[in-house]
């Protein structure tokens, strides 16, 4: 009988490990969205593909942070980390993460306007390239 429950609980253990990992994969993605959203700017010059994807990020960006909505991939986060059996964050990623990290002082408003700067930024520069485009008659 013990083997039996020692069995179930090695699978229950590795099974919960497969959750852990899928969870550490799902913040890689999530540090990779948001390092592409405050650098795709930079990558998107003469790749309008990448362009309208990095424009779409930035409003995405823009919306998750302003409006009382979950991002996915907080969602799938937590999910992966409850059925590992982790207890998973409050609040959005940028609180959990960075602002105990890397802003330990600074008010979740601030941080949340700091984020949305960033993006209207990237909107800035995507704004005057082609106000620049225009002029030059492209």
């Amino acid at each position: 009988m013990g083997k039996v429950e020692s069995g179930t609980e090695e699978s229950r253990i590795g099974t919960n490990g497969v959750y852990s990992a899928l969870a550490a994969a799902i913040l890689g993605l999530h540090l990779l969205f948001i390092l592409w959203i405050v650098f795709g700017a930079a990558l998107t010059r003469r790749r309008p593909l990448l362009r309208w994807l990095h424009l779409g990020s930035l409003v995405w960006g823009i919306l998750i942070e302003i409006l009382p909505w979950t991002c996915p991939l907080t969602w799938a986060e937590n999910f992966l980390e409850t059925r590992a059996g982790i207890e998973p964050y409050q609040g959005g990623f940028l609180l959990h993460y960075l602002d105990a990290l890397i802003y330990p002082n600074i008010p979740p408003g601030l941080l949340t306007g700091l984020g949305v700067a960033v993006c209207v930024v990237n909107l800035g520069i995507y704004a005057r390239r082609f106000q620049r485009r225009e002029l030059v008659g492209w």
